[in-house]
């Protein structure tokens, strides 16, 4: 009776301990809203704009990967297997939304907010193919925000300035960097840049 009582004791250690490691690992979540992400508008939030994207569906905020996860086809899954339907990459495979080149406000949506090193915004280059795999040596950093380890509002926004050379279908490249953890969320923008 006694083995039996320190067996459950132990269980019970690991199962509570479990759940606290992965509530602080899960505490930090956030998506893309405006203009929505890929995994945004393949989410109920979205409107189910984008369809067959996966888990993104029930977790737009999720995709969650070590910073600097910049894998060739793999950019906006972040190398993220239950993510990997978002890797599919044709000129018309997303839903796009229309922008202009010049300013544009990019809003993030936090559901857990955690302190944040920095905020980057990568677009892709003139005369990119939107019929291969996304590669981060077809983008051009458009944009950064440094946090400094600050901890944000629910919704964030920031600025960034769409070159006047881009137009027609192009892909932002969004990435939260979290500040005391080694990971950063990720997160593919498709738009159309209208003169």
């Amino acid at each position: 009776m006694k083995n039996r009582l320190v067996k459950l004791v132990l269980v019970v250690a690991l199962l509570v301990g479990g759940l606290a490691a992965f509530s602080a690992s899960a505490s930090a979540h956030g998506y893309v809203s405006s203009p929505g992400s890929r995994a945004y508008k393949g989410s109920n939030l979205g409107g189910n704009l984008n369809t067959n994207v996966g888990q993104a569906q029930w977790e737009p905020q999720s995709i969650e990967a070590p910073k600097g996860t910049f894998i060739t086809g793999k950019l906006a899954s972040a190398g993220l297997a239950q993510f990997s339907l978002l890797d599919e990459q044709t000129a018309t495979r997303w839903h796009k939304s229309n922008i202009s080149n010049g300013p544009l406000s990019l809003t993030w949506t936090l559901t857990a907010r955690h302190s944040t090193a920095n905020w980057q915004y990568y677009m892709t280059k003139k005369g990119w193919n939107p019929n291969q795999p996304l590669d981060i040596k077809n983008f051009d950093l458009i944009g950064q925000v440094n946090d400094n380890g600050a901890i944000p509002s629910s919704s964030v926004t920031h600025n960034v300035t769409v070159p006047t050379d881009r137009e027609g279908y192009n892909v932002i490249l969004a990435v939260w960097t979290i500040n005391d953890t080694t990971n950063a969320f990720y997160q593919a923008i498709d738009v159309n840049v209208v003169k």
